[in-house]
């Protein structure tokens, strides 16, 4: 006595479905597990909260080396709720810098951060001299020597949120 066609097709049918699901399965479980490739800065403001890689990154000792996916945040703002930005222990081990944009300035208004002294940054939206914020943007800095011997800081690494009114 053999067994249908029917019922072999059917058991190959399960079979089939039980290795889909068990592959879907394992493969979210394995990319779920994955830090992201660079750190992330987030920001939060008036209970939104946005999270992003860097805009560009170089490696310290070769700036020629970079990756620039160009992600930017987006948050949206008001006038009430300050900006509380957070940075991850991989960037707030060095000496970053912390630029804020304001509409009414053609310079960002920038603070230095020594190396583990700052994880969070309360970021006002309105400044009374600058104007209303539109942007932040963190960088970690590579000491460089030019030409002529002079010693200058330029960024490495950049994250980049903007702002949007509302």
């Amino acid at each position: 006595m053999g067994v249908k066609p029917t019922a072999k097709f059917g058991v190959l049918a399960a079979v089939l479905i039980v290795a889909a699901t068990a592959s879907g399965v394992g493969a979210w479980a394995l990319s779920r597990g994955r830090a992201p490739l660079h750190p992330e800065i987030s920001a939060y403001s008036h209970g939104q909260l946005t999270r992003v890689g860097p805009y560009r990154y170089c490696k310290v000792l070769d700036l020629n080396d970079c990756e620039n996916p160009r992600a930017q945040g987006e948050l949206r703002i008001n006038a009430r709720d300050p900006v509380q930005l957070s940075v991850p222990p991989a960037i707030g081990r060095a000496p970053w810098w912390l630029l804020r944009v304001y509409e009414d300035t053609v310079n960002p208004a920038t603070t230095f951060y020594r190396p583990d002294s700052r994880l969070a940054v309360t970021i006002p939206t309105v400044d009374p001299q600058l104007g209303r914020l539109t942007g932040i943007a963190v960088q970690l800095m590579t000491v460089v020597v030019d030409q002529s011997g002079q010693l200058h800081g330029v960024p490495h690494a950049e994250w980049s949120v903007r702002t949007v009114w509302g």
